[in-house]
């Protein structure tokens, strides 16, 4: 999602995840060429380093690529979102500490800036979240150990709350092949990570495969 985005008026887009990162290393430049061939509303930056400092200057060289291009930043600690300068969190929560972790990074950063929800592994958390002023909710997103839940749960997920609900929600596509599959079961938004930082051919021509898939395999009437 872009920094203004809604439901109603974005067509699907992209969301970029970065690897956990403890420096920005050489990420600015390969980011710099994905969202310059794809239409990417939003990157999520893991943070590896977990100290401030480090985190600033992460965020501080991923901004200066995203910024100028209209993308939303967000990070994975709320606790750190607005002294670092990033746009938002993305926040994994399970069971237990959904309520209470949404609620804390929703208090410290609504309506300033974007709170989506991730690492759902069951329905009735999805609504639960969805009850919540977050900005989107997400699916099939890799776990902190790498674990990534199979593709056909998350297009079952996407598809049940595409038809339902109004919350936009990010369908995380462990290939790019997957990319055409997760538009037409209605994501709002389409994930990548690995299938696009690890593509030999650079990430640039990887975003511009995945775009094509997207653009050609847009969301079915009724959905999205």
């Amino acid at each position: 999602m872009s920094k203004n985005a809604s439901k109603n008026d974005n067509p699907q887009r992209f969301y970029l995840m970065l690897p956990p990162l403890d420096e920005a290393g050489d990420f600015p430049e390969r980011l710099a060429d994905a969202l310059d061939r794809a239409d990417v509303a939003c990157v999520l930056a893991p943070l590896a380093a977990r100290d401030e400092g480090s985190a600033k200057k992460i965020v501080k060289a991923l901004i200066a690529v995203t910024e100028p291009r209209g993308v939303a930043l967000l990070i994975d600690d709320a606790s750190i979102v607005a002294r670092s300068g990033a746009d938002g969190a993305h926040v994994r929560v399970t069971g237990e500490t959904l309520e209470k972790a949404l609620g804390a990074a929703i208090e410290a950063l609504k309506p300033d800036r974007i709170v989506g929800a991730g690492g759902l592994k069951a329905k009735h958390d999805a609504m639960v979240a969805g009850e919540f002023d977050v900005d989107y909710i997400s699916f099939g997103d890799p776990a902190p150990d790498g674990y990534t839940p199979p593709i056909e749960q998350t297009l079952e997920r996407v598809s049940w709350w595409a038809d339902i609900f109004n919350v936009p929600c990010v369908a995380f596509a462990p290939t790019i092949a997957d990319v055409a599959a997760l538009g037409k079961a209605g994501a709002d938004f389409v994930a990548l990570r690995d299938a696009i930082w690890n593509d030999p051919r650079g990430a640039g021509d990887a975003m511009s495969e995945a775009q094509a898939l997207l653009d050609a395999n847009p969301a079915q009437a009724g959905q999205g």
